[in-house]
């Protein structure tokens, strides 16, 4: 059984705390937010204690895992704490929006030699994932083209977007992610990045986009794409595709259920799109549990 104290209890923090509590391998040991109501609220509803010091997590040796789900400003600070005390940790993307500030911490935390898991839970959806055992196996001979399209069906509320770190740090950092997990240790060396607003002026106002489309060029000459918005009238829109020289694999959208209706006036119609990323994205952030769960059981590195 692997012991975690949850540090942060927003919308994504309460999400991760039911997936520990279903999780048959985890117990949720301690909840923390600086909204103490809450933290009492969600302890009582998931079988936990709520603390109001996270230093008493850190000196519970019986606590393997401190997961950060707190705001991005202040995930470095309870990294850097939590690394003393020799826990594992799962932190939330981003680690900070200041580089400077991550690589400051990434030497600091180097001689504690953590096991950290960064919450980027794409790379485990099982779509998402088959792709990169295609390109494995070899069963689309060379690997030439990545594309992706993430296109949310709505914007985050302004309040959000003012601290979000704008559209390429908190939106299409997931499909950066991605590349990097089909490229392996291929890197990219080119990168060409256009952004716009067409439609929502609000988020001209504060200096941010609605619309981008990054075209890169790897050291060994794979071309990706990726193409975000944030908006979509369709509902949310995640598909991948990769494409090698003999043949190609996508990754498509989710439904609430498949079907197609074939009528006189109409054909081929579908369900909707799944509107939401914790419905999009539910087996993913489940399979992303178990995988910190084994990294902490077989003392193994996160996925990679």
């Amino acid at each position: 059984m692997i012991n975690i104290a949850l540090f942060g209890l927003g919308r994504i923090g309460v999400m991760h705390a039911q997936n520990i509590y279903l999780n048959n391998n985890c117990s949720l040991q301690y909840v923390f937010d600086i909204n103490q109501a809450l933290a009492k609220k969600i302890a009582k509803k998931f079988n936990s204690i709520s603390i109001k010091n996270t230093r008493i997590a850190y000196t519970d040796k019986n606590v393997d895992v401190i997961f950060i789900t707190t705001p991005t400003s202040t995930h470095i600070k309870y990294i850097m704490e939590a690394v003393k005390f020799k826990k594992t940790i799962f932190c939330e993307k981003p680690l900070d929006l200041n580089i400077k500030k991550i690589n400051q911490c990434k030497k600091f935390i180097k001689k504690y030699n953590p096991k950290i898991q960064v919450g980027f839970n794409r790379r485990y959806d099982p779509g998402h994932y088959a792709l990169k055992k295609s390109i494995q196996i070899g069963e689309i001979g060379k690997l030439e083209k990545i594309i992706i399209t993430s296109r949310d069906p709505a914007p985050p509320s302004m309040a959000y977007l003012k601290v979000s770190g704008g559209i390429f740090r908190d939106m299409t950092i997931h499909d950066f992610d991605l590349i990097r997990f089909y490229l392996g240790n291929d890197e990219v060396k080119e990168i060409f990045a256009t952004t716009t607003n067409l439609s929502d002026l609000r988020i001209k106002k504060i200096n941010d986009y609605e619309l981008a489309m990054c075209l890169m060029k790897s050291e060994k000459g794979v071309i990706c794409m990726i193409n975000n918005s944030r908006h979509c009238s369709y509902g949310y829109d995640q598909r991948v595709e990769v494409f090698g020289s003999k043949g190609m694999v996508i990754s498509g959208n989710r439904r609430d259920y498949a079907s197609e209706k074939f009528l006189g006036s109409k054909t081929a119609i579908k369900r909707p799109l799944l509107n939401f990323f914790i419905d999009r994205y539910e087996k993913a952030y489940q399979l992303q549990l178990n995988d910190l769960v084994y990294l902490v059981q077989k003392r193994k590195n996160p996925s990679s």
